[in-house]
Protein backbone atom coordinates (compact mmCIF):
# COMPACT_ATOMS: atom_id res chain seq x y z
CA UNK A 1 0.00 0.00 0.00
CA UNK A 2 1.40 3.60 -1.04
CA UNK A 3 2.03 6.07 1.52
CA UNK A 4 -0.83 8.02 0.60
CA UNK A 5 -3.41 5.51 0.91
CA UNK A 6 -2.08 4.36 4.34
CA UNK A 7 -2.58 8.18 5.57
CA UNK A 8 -6.12 8.15 3.92
CA UNK A 9 -7.22 4.66 5.76
CA UNK A 10 -5.72 6.22 8.97
CA UNK A 11 -7.51 9.35 9.11
CA UNK A 12 -10.48 7.26 7.54
CA UNK A 13 -10.68 4.71 10.82
CA UNK A 14 -9.56 7.44 13.24
CA UNK A 15 -12.73 9.56 12.01
CA UNK A 16 -15.63 7.72 11.06
CA UNK A 17 -14.91 7.89 7.39
CA UNK A 18 -14.20 11.64 7.48
CA UNK A 19 -10.80 12.40 5.46
CA UNK A 20 -10.46 16.10 5.38
CA UNK A 21 -9.04 16.29 2.08
CA UNK A 22 -12.30 14.34 0.61
CA UNK A 23 -14.76 16.97 2.64
CA UNK A 24 -18.17 15.93 2.64
CA UNK A 25 -17.48 12.99 -0.11
CA UNK A 26 -18.89 9.53 1.12
CA UNK A 27 -15.50 7.33 1.30
CA UNK A 28 -15.12 3.44 1.31
CA UNK A 29 -12.76 1.00 2.24
CA UNK A 30 -12.56 -1.90 0.25
CA UNK A 31 -10.76 -4.87 1.76
CA UNK A 32 -9.72 -6.71 -1.62
CA UNK A 33 -8.13 -10.22 -2.40
CA UNK A 34 -5.41 -10.06 -4.68
CA UNK A 35 -6.65 -11.40 -7.51
CA UNK A 36 -2.93 -13.48 -8.17
CA UNK A 37 -1.07 -12.83 -4.59
CA UNK A 38 -4.18 -13.85 -2.62
CA UNK A 39 -3.24 -11.00 -0.16
CA UNK A 40 -5.26 -8.44 1.87
CA UNK A 41 -5.70 -5.17 -0.13
CA UNK A 42 -7.23 -1.85 1.58
CA UNK A 43 -8.78 0.43 -1.18
CA UNK A 44 -10.02 3.85 -0.08
CA UNK A 45 -12.30 5.20 -2.54
CA UNK A 46 -15.05 7.59 -3.00
CA UNK A 47 -18.24 6.22 -3.51
CA UNK A 48 -21.86 7.36 -4.51
CA UNK A 49 -24.36 6.74 -1.99
CA UNK A 50 -28.32 6.64 -3.40
CA UNK A 51 -30.69 5.60 -0.62
CA UNK A 52 -29.86 2.08 0.21
CA UNK A 53 -27.52 1.93 -3.38
CA UNK A 54 -23.98 2.38 -2.78
CA UNK A 55 -21.44 2.47 -5.84
CA UNK A 56 -17.82 2.90 -6.58
CA UNK A 57 -16.03 3.57 -9.72
CA UNK A 58 -12.77 2.29 -11.59
CA UNK A 59 -11.62 5.42 -13.01
CA UNK A 60 -7.82 5.34 -11.84
CA UNK A 61 -8.08 9.28 -11.65
CA UNK A 62 -8.47 8.82 -15.34
CA UNK A 63 -6.08 6.55 -16.67
CA UNK A 64 -6.16 4.54 -19.77
CA UNK A 65 -6.26 1.30 -18.12
CA UNK A 66 -8.19 -0.10 -15.11
CA UNK A 67 -7.14 -0.24 -11.53
CA UNK A 68 -5.53 -3.34 -9.87
CA UNK A 69 -8.94 -3.65 -7.39
CA UNK A 70 -10.65 -3.79 -10.64
CA UNK A 71 -9.08 -7.14 -11.38
CA UNK A 72 -9.40 -8.40 -7.76
CA UNK A 73 -13.13 -7.58 -7.55
CA UNK A 74 -13.22 -9.44 -10.84
CA UNK A 75 -11.72 -12.64 -9.25
CA UNK A 76 -12.83 -11.81 -5.56
CA UNK A 77 -16.31 -10.32 -5.47
CA UNK A 78 -17.13 -10.97 -1.97
CA UNK A 79 -15.06 -8.78 -0.14
CA UNK A 80 -15.36 -6.80 3.51
CA UNK A 81 -16.24 -2.78 3.35
CA UNK A 82 -15.86 -0.05 5.67
CA UNK A 83 -18.07 3.04 5.61
CA UNK A 84 -18.25 5.39 8.48
CA UNK A 85 -17.76 3.68 11.25
CA UNK A 86 -19.45 0.22 9.85
CA UNK A 87 -17.74 -2.82 8.37
CA UNK A 88 -19.82 -5.52 6.47
CA UNK A 89 -19.09 -8.07 4.24
CA UNK A 90 -20.31 -7.32 0.20
CA UNK A 91 -20.25 -8.40 -2.92
CA UNK A 92 -19.64 -6.12 -5.64
CA UNK A 93 -20.77 -6.20 -9.11
CA UNK A 94 -19.77 -4.67 -11.95
CA UNK A 95 -22.64 -2.86 -13.54
CA UNK A 96 -23.58 -3.55 -17.28
CA UNK A 97 -22.42 -0.87 -19.45
CA UNK A 98 -25.25 1.26 -20.31
CA UNK A 99 -26.53 1.46 -16.28
CA UNK A 100 -22.66 2.07 -15.36
CA UNK A 101 -22.07 4.93 -17.03
CA UNK A 102 -25.96 6.41 -16.23
CA UNK A 103 -24.31 6.25 -12.48
CA UNK A 104 -21.07 7.42 -13.44
CA UNK A 105 -23.04 10.56 -15.47
CA UNK A 106 -24.71 11.38 -12.17
CA UNK A 107 -21.52 11.00 -9.41
CA UNK A 108 -20.02 13.23 -12.53
CA UNK A 109 -22.84 16.04 -11.89
CA UNK A 110 -22.08 15.88 -7.90
CA UNK A 111 -18.24 15.67 -8.80
CA UNK A 112 -17.32 17.09 -11.08
CA UNK A 113 -13.40 15.48 -11.76
CA UNK A 114 -15.31 12.36 -12.61
CA UNK A 115 -16.71 13.92 -15.82
CA UNK A 116 -12.80 14.90 -16.53
CA UNK A 117 -12.17 11.23 -15.58
CA UNK A 118 -14.39 9.75 -17.91
CA UNK A 119 -12.68 12.41 -20.82
CA UNK A 120 -9.41 11.18 -19.90
CA UNK A 121 -9.62 7.79 -19.54
CA UNK A 122 -11.54 7.74 -23.53
CA UNK A 123 -11.78 5.45 -25.07
CA UNK A 124 -11.80 3.24 -22.10
CA UNK A 125 -15.37 3.10 -20.37
CA UNK A 126 -15.09 3.59 -16.70
CA UNK A 127 -16.38 0.25 -15.03
CA UNK A 128 -18.96 0.48 -12.47
CA UNK A 129 -19.73 -1.54 -9.31
CA UNK A 130 -22.83 -1.80 -7.12
CA UNK A 131 -21.76 -2.38 -3.62
CA UNK A 132 -24.33 -5.01 -2.54
CA UNK A 133 -24.27 -5.99 1.24
CA UNK A 134 -24.70 -9.25 2.24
Amino acid sequence: MNDWNKQVIEEFRANEGKVAQFGDAPLVILNTIGAKSGKLREIPLVALVEDEAMYIFASKAGATTNPDWYHNLKANPEIAVEFGADSFDARLDELPTDEGQATLARQAAIMPQFGNYVESAAPRMIPVFAIKRR
